[in-house]
């Protein structure tokens, strides 16, 4: 099995999130051609979002009347917009070449060079990773009882001792429309919202000496009713990436918005310590994965080819050598952690 035209050939399924059940069908088919067994794990959708009659799920892959020590794992779905393979002599290109199909393929193929050698693992590809871990937080209820999880995001081939967490925060300000020639008979709600916000661009943020600091993304901005209308309504989705507990940024977030707009925190993934292996280089990881959400998969451990730094660009992209070497690197952390 060769992972760079696997790679392409996942990267030209569309799967942007909500709608992976194409990829997952083709992994299913492609994981039972190698001898695997195979099965589905049906994933809801998010309450805000119609089926409209879709299918969602995840795929759990492993060596028949076998269960494995050892889990590979990575996400099916990607971010918008869809952007269909390329390459070059050097490169795979392509939405989800690095983040995170050409890790896929690379585990698939870890996953049969173990088999050969005696060695069975099992592969856990998920949905929703790219929006709520949804696919995640289902598996953990199916986990099949092995001892560790080797996560796969791009670390640039090297293995995290650290992996940042997660809190998006939802600040909805409300106001009083009126005639825009006569602002002093409403209640502009973009104002309130527009002061909440540099409140908190204004307040310090946690610093962890092992990480560095906490940050705040102010990602999406709406509101108001049109030009000539004093908006009665204005919206904002914030991130932070937590480098510790959210528990004083949560009420810090309340206390500054508290007369301005309301703070509702609608995801949180928690930030988490990994453990080492020796022989291994090491990084740590501004950005978050599922890990937290997947522990009864056993103790976690995340390494992947490919730069964060290209991932959700115009131009991700996945170095082929670096995606060859991560056959091999994810082939010998499974070897270490089955002598365990």
């Amino acid at each position: 099995m060769d992972p760079l035209s696997l790679t392409r050939r996942l990267v030209n399924i569309e799967s942007i999130t909500g709608n992976e059940a194409a990829v997952g069908e083709f992994v299913l088919r492609e994981m039972s051609a190698l001898g695997f067994e195979t099965r589905k794990m049906p994933v809801p959708f998010p309450a805000d979002v119609e089926p409209h009659g879709r299918e969602r799920f995840n795929v759990y892959a492993c060596t028949p009347n076998k269960r494995p020590e050892v889990v590979f794992s990575t996400h099916m779905d990607t971010v918008p917009p869809f952007i269909p393979s390329s390459e070059d002599g050097e490169r795979i290109y392509g939405r989800g070449s690095c983040d995170a199909k050409g890790i896929m393929a690379a585990q698939i193929a870890a996953a049969l060079r173990l088999r050969a050698e005696g060695l069975d693992v099992g592969m856990l590809y998920v949905v929703g990773e790219e929006r709520d871990s949804l696919g995640a937080v289902t598996a953990n209820n199916h986990a099949p009882g092995c001892k560790y999880l080797i996560n796969g995001e791009p670390t640039d081939n090297r293995l995290a001792l650290l992996s940042k967490g997660s809190l998006r925060v939802q600040l909805t300000a409300k106001g009083r429309m009126a005639h825009s020639a006569y602002p002093e008979l409403g209640e502009s709600a973009i104002d309130k919202l527009l002061t909440a916000l540099e409140r908190l661009r204004s307040m310090p943020l946690p610093v962890n000496e092992e990480v560095g600091a906490a940050t705040l993304n102010i990602g999406t901005i709406e509101g108001g009713r049109a030009p000539n209308v004093i908006p009665d309504f204005a919206r904002a989705q914030l991130q932070y990436r937590l480098v510790g507990s959210s528990e004083q940024l949560r009420r810090e977030i309340e206390d500054a918005v508290r007369d301005l707009a309301t703070a509702d925190f609608v995801l949180e993934i928690p930030f988490v310590k990994l453990i080492a292996v020796p022989g291994f280089d090491t990084m740590v990881a501004a950005f978050t994965t599922d890990i937290p959400n997947l522990s009864n998969w056993g103790k976690p451990l995340l390494l992947g080819p490919g730069s964060i730094h290209t991932a959700h660009t115009d131009r991700e992209f996945i170095a082929k050598k670096e995606l060859l070497h991560a056959v091999e690197l994810y082939a010998e952390l499974a070897r270490k952690l089955a002598r365990c």
